[in-house]
C-alpha cells in the first residue's frame, strides 16, 4: 500500500510544475512573434515580456492554491 507523499516530495513536484508553466508562458510570445519576422531585439523583448507574464501567473496561481489548501485544512480541523 502506498502512503501519502511527504512535504518534501510535494514541494519538489510543485516547483517542477511552476518551472514548466513558466517555461511555456515564456516561450509563447517569441513563438508568436516569429510569425511576424521580428528582429533579434524584438524577439528578446517578447521573451522578456513572456517571462514577466509567466512570473505573474505562477505567483497568482501559487496564492490561489494556498487559499484552497488553507480552506481544506480548516475544514479538516473543524471535524
Amino acid at each position: 500500500m502506498v502512503g501519502p507523499i511527504s512535504e518534501a516530495e510535494r514541494d519538489a513536484g510543485n516547483r517542477k510544475i511552476k518551472l514548466v508553466l513558466l517555461a511555456i508562458v515564456t516561450a509563447t510570445p517569441p513563438l508568436i512573434a516569429l510569425q511576424l519576422d521580428p528582429s533579434p531585439v524584438e524577439l528578446l523583448a517578447a521573451a522578456g515580456v513572456g517571462f514577466c507574464l509567466g512570473l505573474v501567473i505562477v505567483w497568482y496561481l501559487g496564492r490561489l492554491a494556498a487559499e484552497f489548501a488553507g480552506s481544506q485544512v480548516r475544514s479538516r480541523r473543524r471535524r
